[in-house]
């Protein structure tokens, strides 16, 4: 969910991804857990790579951009994740929601 609302955000990179985590306080997240998460991310049809020529030397970059599928499943995942971590929260402070809301 974190690396594809990222590219939500704007195409980007793994290593660039990597960087955008630590920034964010994900800094356990490596380079190299990132890749298998990419592909499968791609194969599912969340995301679309594509490749970028570096300016001077070096192989190109492959970026990646979210596809339309991986905005709707986005916006499922952080529904869900709002509804996990308030929960969570309710449980670390001690609060009893009360029932009869519902």
């Amino acid at each position: 969910m974190c690396l594809l609302s990222l590219i939500s955000e704007e195409p980007s990179y793994g290593y660039e991804m990597a960087s955008k985590l630590a920034d964010r306080g994900l800094d356990l997240v490596s380079e190299g857990s990132i890749y298998p998460t990419l592909s499968r991310m791609q194969r599912s049809g969340l995301i679309e790579g594509y490749f970028v020529e570096a300016d001077g030397s070096g192989p190109p970059r492959k970026y990646y951009r979210i596809a339309t599928e991986g905005k709707q499943q986005l916006g499922i995942w952080k529904e869900e994740w709002s509804t996990l971590s308030e929960g969570v929260n309710q449980v670390v402070k001690g609060v009893t929601r009360d029932r009869s809301d519902k």
